[in-house]
């Protein structure tokens, strides 16, 4: 009986690890919009900016978490 060997990169495994934080930080920073708009629905037009502003700040923290792993593991 052969045992298979696992071939691959942990660079893939420590941003799959990576994106984690990314996707919880996202579904915390759109619940508080939609909590927000729910209880005082004339602000969303105000707070709408701040959101996107959110959302593309913990996008980068993704976007390095990748870049990161391409780096480290010596791979273009």
């Amino acid at each position: 009986m052969e045992i298979a060997a696992v071939e691959g990169s942990l660079s893939a495994i420590g941003y799959g690890l990576a994106a984690i934080g990314p996707g919880i930080g996202v579904g915390l920073v759109f619940a508080a919009y939609i909590n927000s708009t729910a209880r005082q629905p004339e602000s969303s037009r105000m707070t709408l900016p701040y959101v996107w502003i959110g959302f593309a700040v913990i996008e980068l923290l993704a976007l390095l978490g990748i870049a990161f792993g391409f780096v480290f593991s010596g791979g273009a």
